[in-house]
């Protein structure tokens, strides 16, 4: 019988803190749609402030935020935007950006540290003059942490070069900054200067700050006015959304402080799993742990997910040898040695019903 249960899955998982549940009860609120929400007027705000941008819109969820942008960016059916093969918009968000936009995606490889090269990126840019057979290429993608790459961090330095490039050839800059704050934690440096390149930027509140619900979009003012009218297309524009938006600036204000607890006890578990034979993971910079499970092994990963399920602790399966972990803040320490202990079971387990 499971007496404890460690959440891991994702930083999405997190439950609404007793401020949070508390600002919810209290908060100030009107019709958002009309655009009178005063408490989600505060969030739009302070974001754009700690952004470096001039405006924000409060948006349902991070896959919409993306979405958002890019038709903004795009507003021409038939319009192309580069981006990794091994990003979020691509993989994980239902094709939206082509189906619903009519927008083509070309994709560069990613590197293991979610890089694209510069070079490759720029030969992807559709020449002009061959419009008559091309998409027109009018905007980059970058994602900041990369999270299939396990959580890592594009430098400011880098962007910036991506910037230069887009404005080279006259292409818009989009960050999908679902955990922006994590890699402006890590590596030391103000969350605006990191997004200083891009035109615009997407930003997770319900990853890794843990608000319940909610993305927030930040741009220029054209921007957001814009992005605001397909809000309300898509159907993101909601009524008293200050009830959700005040649990977002707790969060905000509470829990990206803990945001470097959760990258060293991401860092903790992952130095305890290379411990274990079998198992490798590479270096770890946020909270994204992925655990390699070597051949000799013999033992899936989805075997192993099922045996600490049934100790209480939850992972997802990234493939059959691949198994990932997320930290976040309503993961303490006593958590992360539980989860080892379970883990060392796990595998120990696996290999004896395999008679090894």
């Amino acid at each position: 019988m499971v007496t404890r249960t460690v959440d891991l899955r994702s930083d999405t998982v997190t439950k609404p803190t007793e401020a949070m549940r508390a600002a919810m009860a209290t908060a100030e609120v009107d019709d958002d749609v009309l655009g009178y929400d005063p408490t989600a007027f505060r969030l739009e705000t302070e974001m754009a402030k700690r952004m470096g941008k001039e405006a924000a819109l409060f948006v349902p969820s991070g896959t919409m935020g993306n979405l958002i942008s890019v038709l903004t960016h795009c507003d021409i059916r038939g319009s192309e935007v580069i981006l990794g093969d091994n990003c979020h918009i691509f993989i994980y968000e239902n094709g939206g950006i082509s189906t619903i936009g009519g927008v083509h995606p070309r994709t560069v490889k990613n590197n293991s540290d979610g890089t694209m090269d510069l070079d490759l990126i720029e030969a992807a840019i559709r020449d002009p003059s061959g419009e008559i057979v091309y998409p027109t290429t009018r905007l980059i993608c970058l994602e900041n942490t990369h999270a299939n790459s396990g959580g890592k961090c594009l430098s400011a330095e880098y962007t910036d070069q991506v910037g230069e490039l887009a404005k080279k050839h006259d292409l818009k800059l989009h960050i999908d900054g679902a955990r922006i704050f994590n890699s402006s934690v890590a590596l030391g440096v103000p969350v605006d200067r990191l997004v200083r390149a891009a035109d615009s930027v997407s930003v997770c509140l319900s990853k890794g700050i843990g608000a319940p619900v909610g993305s927030v979009i930040v741009g220029s003012k054209s921007f957001i006015a814009k992005a605001r009218r397909l809000r309300k297309t898509l159907g993101g524009g909601m009524r008293q959304v200050g009830v959700i938006a005040a649990a977002a600036l707790v969060a905000l204000q509470e829990n990206v402080g803990k945001l470097e607890s959760d990258h060293k006890k991401a860092r903790l578990l992952a130095d305890g799993l290379n411990e274990m034979k079998g198992l490798r993971v590479d270096p770890v910079e946020t909270n994204i742990v992925y655990v390699e499970i070597e051949e000799g092994l013999h033992i899936s990963a989805g075997k192993i997910v099922k045996n600490l399920e049934e100790r209480g602790i939850l992972v997802m399966d990234a493939s059959p040898s691949r198994i990932r972990i997320v930290l976040h803040h309503q993961i303490s320490a006593s958590d992360v040695q539980y989860a080892l202990s379970c883990f060392q079971h796990a595998v120990k387990g696996g290999q004896s019903e395999n008679g090894n």
